[in-house]
């Protein structure tokens, strides 16, 4: 752990800092009359990104009532305390199945946040959400997952339930959402279902607005710090090295190695050039099927730059069989979680996205999202430890400080979408009009957007980049 330089003595001076946490801006949302006091269950709700979109629900509609589902009670005591009477805990075991169809029995919705979502066999969530006839979104960042949750769309449409696959901030913060290993996966996981919306909506001005047609998506990611990051998170870094890179060019799928093709981006004002490296996200494949985008691609890059230097280590010198298993990279995540939080404090938390569409014509344009912190803010406070949160040492009490607040808002902007019947029944990704209707998109986005340092849609690359080439005559590239 990182030494302290202030000591915090009494649990008063927390509880203060708690407070002041709290007041976010935060545009309140008018639900319809039937949806209004929904039921809604967060599957992993007293983890990060789980309890961060239960954090952001309850704010943006207080008469919600927020069901944290999980297995330790003590934690779900804690968030229930954090949330308030409108919140209770429930025990729920997502491998079992009557202890799933019994939590989602008197639910409107359900939000799976329980991940990791690599090396899963099943869509159990799913399956008992279809049973049980419940509404279903899940953050789930990887590409098997994803299809495989595609294959129940008639299922789904023959129950007459909505469902949306991948749906968060992007695939993969997710998550969420390492020296060796990018704790910002965090937001891989949850920031490509935002940012396929953003694609489908550069795609949709591009094929309206230009004679050209869309030949090139590139997904470009950055995210500086883990915001808190949770072993579930970690763990998902670590699988997704595991993963050849699924990309597409010229219509054919080709495969990479995950952390090679290095690019620099620029993201803008608050971020600037970073370095960013090809993964397997699932908004790739997504997007070249329901985008009919032939050449696709997807980058990752993080803060401090040697994490960069630990993923492609770890990609370079570990089987690629240790990546995929899951015990094992649960005995890395106990080894490196607590030197990842301790750098966490320096590194900050600041997050981008960036959309790239070129089409043949030669229009280039971008969508561009950046937000100083990944999270809503929260607190889990126990008597008698004490940890470091930064440059601060809690004694009297272990409080840990997580900031989730653009996790939250992405994730819950998506589960309000579905509850305001923008979602058709049937399984679906963010990007196809029957998961979010094309009308409901913008509001979506503006939901998601509060509080971003940039967000940018449909303009050319020059107009954000921090060093646009100028060819003369006030002509830029």
């Amino acid at each position: 752990m990182a030494p302290s330089l202030l000591h915090l003595k009494t649990a008063a001076v927390a509880v203060e800092s708690v407070k002041a946490a709290e007041h976010d801006n935060i545009t309140r949302v008018q639900l319809p009359d039937k949806t209004r006091n929904s039921r809604v269950l967060v599957l992993g709700g007293t983890g990060r990104v789980g309890g961060s979109t239960a954090t952001a629900l309850s704010k943006l509609c207080p008469d919600l009532r927020i069901v944290l589902g999980g297995r330790n009670r003590e934690n779900g005591a804690a968030m229930v305390a954090t949330l308030g009477n409108n919140s209770e805990f429930a025990e729920v075991n997502i491998d079992n199945k009557d202890s799933l169809e019994a939590a989602l029995s008197d639910v409107d919705l359900v939000v799976h946040a329980a991940g990791p979502f690599q090396q899963a066999q099943k869509c159990n969530v799913l399956e008992a959400a279809i049973e049980t006839k419940t509404a279903y979104l899940d953050v789930c960042d990887d590409t098997s997952y994803a299809f495989r949750a595609k294959s129940f769309k008639d299922i789904a449409v023959e129950a007459n339930i909505p469902a949306i696959t991948t749906g968060g901030i992007y695939p993969g913060v997710s998550n969420g959402n390492i020296p060796v290993r990018c704790p910002q996966f965090k937001c891989t996981k949850l920031v490509g279902a935002l940012k396929t919306l953003m694609a489908a909506e550069l795609v949709r001005a591009a094929r309206s607005e230009s004679k050209g047609e869309p030949e090139r998506l590139r997904f470009s990611y950055y995210t500086a710090g883990s915001g808190g990051a949770g072993p579930t998170i970690l763990a998902t870094s670590f699988l997704l090295l595991g993963e050849e890179v699924v990309a597409y060019n010229r219509g054919q799928k080709i495969k990479l190695k995950p952390f090679t093709g290095m690019l620099n981006v620029d993201f803008g004002k608050g971020i600037g050039k970073r370095d960013v490296y090809l993964l397997n996200l699932p908004e790739v494949r997504s997007a070249h099927e329901v985008l009919e985008v032939p050449t696709v691609s997807a980058r990752f890059g993080t803060a401090p730059f040697f994490w960069n230097w630990g993923m492609e280590a770890m990609t370079n010198l570990l089987p690629t069989e240790f990546l995929r298993d899951r015990s094992k990279v649960q005995q890395l995540v106990q080894l490196f979680d607590p030197l990842v939080r301790a750098v966490d404090g320096i590194a900050g938390e600041r997050v981008s996205m960036r959309v790239d569409l070129e089409c043949s014509d030669g229009r280039n344009t971008l969508a561009l999202f950046s937000h100083r912190r990944l999270s809503v803010r929260h607190w889990v406070l126990h008597n008698s430890q004490k940890c470091f949160i930064g440059c601060f040492e809690l004694d009297m009490m272990y409080a840990e400080f997580i900031y989730s607040r653009l996790v939250g808002s992405a994730t819950a902007a998506f589960a309000l979408a579905i509850l305001e019947g923008s979602t058709q029944p049937g399984v679906w990704f963010p990007e196809e009009p029957e998961g979010i209707a094309i009308e409901a998109r913008e509001v979506l986005l503006e939901r998601a957007a509060q509080g971003t340092i940039s967000f940018v849609m449909n303009k050319p690359p020059w107009m954000v980049e921090t060093d646009p080439k100028e060819l003369g005559l006030g002509i830029y590239v």
